[in-house]
């Protein structure tokens, strides 16, 4: 017996709704993300900004102004994250490259539901940025 809570008494968690990311600059980030991914920026409550896109969002934190309550270590560039898209991934290396964007190549990985094909490159934090196709 592993001392568990009985999986009948533990929550089930249905999808992510929004991640956060801290960042040194929130226009600059704001561009990126839209001019690269297409991600729409929403501005809500005290002015904060997020990227939308699909039923989710990435809020944005400036470093050093961070709403509360925080991470406990707040950090540009500490996030790993990989985003699917239903462009090919060969088409997205192009794009990306015609854009000046240095990619790190076209790897098979594994996804939350299978296998994808994923093209890796940086946002201007440095954070990893995967963008991925699933292989049917």
């Amino acid at each position: 017996m592993c001392g568990c809570a009985d999986i009948n008494d533990t929550m089930k968690i249905d999808r992510i709704d929004h991640l956060v990311l801290t960042v040194k600059n929130i226009e600059e980030t704001c561009t990126f993300y839209t001019n690269v991914l297409g991600m729409e920026v929403e501005t809500f409550g005290d002015n904060r900004k997020a990227l939308k896109f699909g039923n989710q969002k990435l809020n944005l934190h400036q470093k050093g102004k961070e709403f509360e309550p925080k991470a406990d270590h707040p950090t540009p560039g500490a996030i790993d994250i990989c985003f699917i898209t239903a462009d090919a991934v060969d088409e997205i290396k192009t794009e990306l490259e015609n854009k000046h964007i240095q990619t790190e190549g076209i790897f098979e990985r594994t996804g939350a539901t299978g296998k994808i094909r994923s093209v890796y490159f940086r946002d201007p934090d440095q954070n990893l940025i995967e963008v991925s196709n699933y292989i049917l």
